[in-house]
């Protein structure tokens, strides 16, 4: 139950949105590019001068009774180059996305430690050495950066003391320029950090592992007496609210797709349960304000207790669609394979969704995405030729490196905008004098796979019926394809609707299943992109279920053209499924490890499966269960398909009404319709 304090801050920033009334008109975002581009300004400087703009245009504003501050005022952040000189960066660089330095997670813990007034006499020493041209430019801009947030802060106070906010205006007297002294200033600081670099145009930045990084402070206040855990879970709700103040701002590729996740758990390279106190408080803060944000993820693994994922269960049970469970025991061998340190594969995190990242570091997790029916359909074109199944399968495979090769090509040459204030955030930038666009230590790029269950059931439809039972020829379904099922109404049902599926413990599709991952992750494996570092593979679908369904035909499980894929790494939407065990033992055949990038076992949970203690009890064993056989993630939604219907009739009714999406959580009624039909589709199939 939220404290009569907590429940004020949230009427005033969820319920009522009373402090949108502070922000100011938006401006241009290309007028400041005009400026710089004539002055002939660097891009390194033109980074800082971003910063420096958007902060001093924010207009401080602070409540009387609040002690978390900060509020996005100046909704602007602008371009760094002219339209004109972007369309010349992108004909000479690969894009990704803006071009900004994004989806990452900053070494909040190792800034914070030092405060801004010793990483400021760390540059003024840096400066001091026989450096480059461009390296002083460099050292430049990462001090301005600092220093005009350490103006913002001072601005902050003294708008907190005109308020006769005295806690406040306390702790800006102190942070940034002095490590936290306490849980508060702890959570005051990394809100100061996150909101710098929203303002510094770098989005999707995640929080990381706030329960571990956090924790020494939550300790001290409560060893010391100045806290309870009752004390200390309303700051955690307060910092809590404050990521939902500017989250409208900070949108992907819908409303709700805004980065704003944190990891809690894990293991230790010693085996210990990383898990403590101030894990179980996020668990309980989040399931009390029932908030899209931060997004909650939970690192699981062979000692995680059943008490852990029963806590978990009940932020399912209310409606989030997370946490999000990883599991150390496939991710972190995974990582270390692709040649990190022990220490950093440890201390893994999670990106805006799934992927994996270690604090500090750029790797390019979601760069694009595989089309494993995209590799079929191409097949199929050919299944004539086919003497057997092995035959087709062998074509299918070499789709696949066709595909993969495309991909690894698209990402020679990458343009990444300079960021010099992130860079105080890495762990190696300062010292070695680079900005983070620059290549570091790891550079390693990830690709998403979308569509698995629908190419594998589509391969497993060709084996059984072309080649093993002979029901079709292959003109037969060849013509079934061309002609998108139009006439072939039964043929489609039963291909639809009586073929081996993934999802139901048959290895006649879910072998399928495990030779596609194997081919994806063989055809990167040996390959290494032009800053030196690994191609991941994944088993997503990010975006790209609607995206390249769309441009995809008529597939042979069923599927008209253009209908949607299942979301990320789960059954197909006709897949009648004998339940959910099955499906966890099916999709957890696959060799994970390869292709572990990221990308969930998503699955729909009726609403009625949490009405009861020992109905969470079960969840909680489920779930448990699938990092047992091998599972990688798994994301769990509760929906209920009536409800879902009434909120696209009624929408007024539901401006609260929560979904798991693909790897985040959003408002419902906020998405675009086809992401509201896909969810409706998915709920068909709880259990």
């Amino acid at each position: 139950m939220k404290s009569n304090y907590i429940q004020k801050l949230y009427d005033y920033f969820i319920v009522g949105k009373s402090h949108r009334v502070y922000r100011q008109p938006a401006e241009d975002p290309y007028r400041q590019a005009g400026k710089w581009s004539r002055q002939g300004i660097s891009d390194t400087a033109r980074a800082s001068l971003r910063l420096r703009y958007v902060l001093e245009h924010e207009k401080p504003v602070v409540l009387p009774s609040e002690r978390i501050a900060l509020l996005r005022t100046f909704p602007t952040v602008p371009e760094l180059h002219t339209e004109q000189e972007d369309k010349r960066l992108r004909a000479q660089f690969a894009f990704h996305e803006n071009g900004r330095v994004f989806n990452m997670c900053p070494d909040y813990q190792l800034f914070m430690e030092a405060g801004s007034g010793a990483v400021k006499e760390k540059i003024k020493l840096q400066m001091s050495k026989n450096i480059t041209k461009e390296q002083r430019s460099l050292l430049d801009a990462m001090l301005d950066s600092l220093l005009c947030m350490e103006e913002l802060a001072d601005r902050y106070r003294a708008e907190a003391a005109s308020a006769g906010n005295a806690v406040v205006a306390e702790t800006f007297a102190s942070i940034p320029r002095n490590p936290p002294r306490s849980f508060l200033e702890s959570l005051q600081f990394l809100r100061l950090l996150h909101y710098t670099l929203w303002c510094n145009g770098n989005y999707h930045n995640t929080l990381g592992r706030i329960d571990q990084y956090l924790y020494k402070y939550y300790r001290l206040d409560l060893d010391s007496g100045r806290l309870t855990k009752d004390d200390a879970l309303e700051l955690l709700e307060e910092f809590f609210i404050s990521c939902n103040k500017d989250s409208d701002l900070y949108i992907g590729i819908q409303q709700g797709d805004n980065g704003q996740t944190v990891v809690l758990g894990g293991s230790g390279p010693d085996g210990t349960d990383d898990y403590n106190e101030l894990s179980e408080l996020c668990l309980i803060a989040s399931r009390e304000l029932c908030l899209i944000d931060p997004k909650i993820n939970l690192r699981v693994h062979r000692n995680t207790p059943l008490e852990t994922y029963e806590l978990a269960t009940t932020l399912t049970q209310k409606g989030l669609g997370f946490p999000q469970y990883t599991n150390d025991e496939v991710i972190i061998p995974a990582l270390l394979k692709w040649g990190y340190d022990k220490t950093d594969a440890y201390r893994y995190t999670i990106a805006a969704c799934w992927e994996i990242l270690i604090p500090g570091y750029m790797d390019l997790v979601n760069w694009d995405s595989l089309c494993f029916p995209q590799a079929v359909s191409e097949a199929a074109e050919h299944l004539e030729s086919c003497g057997d199944y092995d035959d087709f399968a062998r074509l299918v495979q070499e789709n696949i490196v066709r595909q993969a090769d495309a991909l690894m090509k698209s990402t020679e040459n990458v343009y990444k905008e300079p960021s010099p204030f992130l860079s105080l955030l890495c762990p190696d930038c300062l010292n070695e004098i680079r900005d983070i666009s620059a290549p570091g230590k790891y550079n390693n790029y990830g690709f998403h796979g979308d569509g698995l269950s629908c190419a594998a059931d589509s391969m497993a439809a060709v084996r059984r019926y072309v080649f093993d039972e002979k029901l079709f020829t292959a003109s037969q379904l060849t013509e079934m394809l061309h002609k998108d099922f139009s006439g072939y109404e039964a043929e489609q049902n039963i291909l639809r609707y009586e073929a081996p599926k993934m999802g139901n413990n048959d290895d006649y599709a879910d072998s399928i299943a495990v030779q596609l991952i194997d081919s994806f992750a063989a055809a990167l494996d040996s390959h290494r992109n032009d800053r030196g570092g690994r191609f991941r593979p994944g088993t997503a679908s990010a975006m790209y279920y609607i995206w390249h369904s769309r441009k995809t035909p008529a597939t042979a499980d069923g599927r008209n053209a253009g209908e949607p894929f299942s979301c990320n790494y789960s059954p197909s939407l006709y897949a009648r499924c004998k339940g959910p065990v099955s499906i966890i033992k099916s999709f957890a055949k696959p060799h994970l490890e390869k292709a572990a990038n990221g990308g969930p076992l998503t699955l729909e949970l009726h609403d009625s499966s949490f009405r009861n203690r020992d109905a969470l009890r079960k969840c909680a064993m489920f779930v448990k269960s699938y990092m047992e056989l091998g599972g990688h993630q798994l994301q769990l939604n509760a929906v209920n398909r009536e409800r879902l219907i009434d909120a696209q009739r009624h929408p007024e009714s539901y401006k609260n009404l929560i979904v798991r999406v693909w790897g985040w959580s959003g408002y419902f009624v906020e998405l675009d319709e086809v992401y509201q039909n896909h969810i409706i589709k998915r709920a068909e199939m709880t259990f």
